[in-house]
């Protein structure tokens, strides 16, 4: 029986999540199940915590949250390989906000501003497993000293992906040796490809 809650999944050419293609099908197609089409209330708390903060967004699809962000007085900038997802972001974001997303590999991107807070929110559980160390490390370079990576993780091992859920104990042996973990909260308003098994977590670049 299918899954009401669950869209069905048009058959796409593209298999490989690692290309921008993999994700343009995605965003022409309007299949898009981790797209929340607004901000987290989770999100909203923690950016009114840190007002002003300077915000990179990494995988950043339709970017609700940088326009949030601007709105609210933060610097920010959003990021993601898919020239549809950004095509998509500036539909969102209108001519005043669009130059806030740009279309960038993570892996190799500068920030125009050293990063506060790099927010992160289905962009790990959308990248391939093999470069989950590079995410870690690439975190690491662009967060300095005291700076902290704050969003919301998949947890617990999925048999296929993308969302590619990952183990706690993976996670935190990921993070770990740059991040110091500072806050772990439930999420109570998950969309139904994330429901009952995200967290939102803070972790503070160690010194």
């Amino acid at each position: 029986m299918s899954d009401p809650t669950q869209p069905a999944v048009p058959d796409f050419t593209s298999r490989d999540p690692n290309s921008p293609r993999f994700w343009d099908e995605r965003f022409e197609r309007g299949f898009m199940p981790w797209d929340q089409a607004g901000v987290p209330s989770a999100f909203q708390a923690f950016a009114a915590r840190h007002s002003g903060a300077a915000v990179l967004i990494p995988g950043c699809g339709s970017a609700y949250e940088a326009l949030w962000l601007a709105e609210h007085g933060n610097p920010v900038r959003a990021i993601d390989f898919s020239p549809a997802a950004v095509a998509a972001a500036h539909a969102q974001l209108g001519a005043q906000h669009a130059h806030l997303v740009e279309q960038a590999d993570f892996f190799t991107y500068e920030p125009p501003f050293a990063p506060e807070w790099i927010y992160e929110r289905a962009f790990l559980c959308a990248l391939p497993i093999a470069l989950r160390a590079d995410y870690a490390r690439r975190m690491a370079e662009l967060l300095p000293n005291g700076a902290q990576l704050a969003g919301f993780y998949f947890i617990g091992a999925t048999p296929k992906g993308p969302p590619f859920g990952i183990e706690r104990a993976e996670l935190d042996a990921l993070l770990k040796p740059y991040f110091e973990l500072i806050e772990d909260e439930a999420v109570n308003d998950s969309i139904p490809v994330f429901a009952g098994r995200e967290r939102w977590l803070t972790w503070r670049r160690r010194g």
